[in-house]
């Protein structure tokens, strides 16, 4: 990874500081005494359960890693700065077909489609970027398509 600036909003930078102390405490405590399990067994050459604690040691230790370089290159933005819509910002939209729908822009490592928090960088976050209520943003999809939004209301 570089070492470029990573915009976070607050609350993204309190889930990771708070998963990145789960991980370095409790975590690594128990994928280390899962090791020390699997060791007791014998041949470590045949033995499964050693060979999924080190790939589940892996998988910790480059979390940790992945999550100190985020919060080492955070910019901690708050919603209020700027105008209208910006990272932090809940916008709700209408659609052509005048169905609405709740995204909420965060930074690129917080996205999670499942609870509707997209990236600045995406293509509709983007678009949204600095408007405000009643403005009308398009932009296109990875796909291709043209979509058009009106922003109908911004909670900070």
């Amino acid at each position: 990874m570089d070492s470029q600036e990573i915009i976070i909003t607050r609350k993204g930078l309190e889930d990771l500081e708070a998963e990145l102390q789960e991980l370095e405490g409790t975590r690594r405590a128990e994928v280390i005494e899962s090791i020390r399990e699997a060791r007791s067994f014998g041949d470590l050459s045949e033995n499964a359960e050693y060979d999924a604690a080190r790939d589940e040691q892996s998988r910790v230790e480059s979390r940790i890693n992945e999550i100190k370089h985020i919060l080492a290159n955070a910019k901690v933005v708050d919603s209020a700065e700027g105008l209208g819509v910006n990272i932090g910002s809940t916008v709700t939209v209408e659609d052509e077909n005048g169905k609405t729908n709740s995204f909420t822009i965060v930074g690129t490592t917080q996205t999670d489609s499942l609870h509707n928090y997209i990236s600045n960088e995406s293509p509709a976050g983007a678009a949204m970027i600095g408007h405000v209520v009643g403005d009308r943003v398009s932009f296109t999809t990875p796909s291709g398509k043209v979509r058009e939004y009106l922003i109908t209301d911004i909670q900070l």
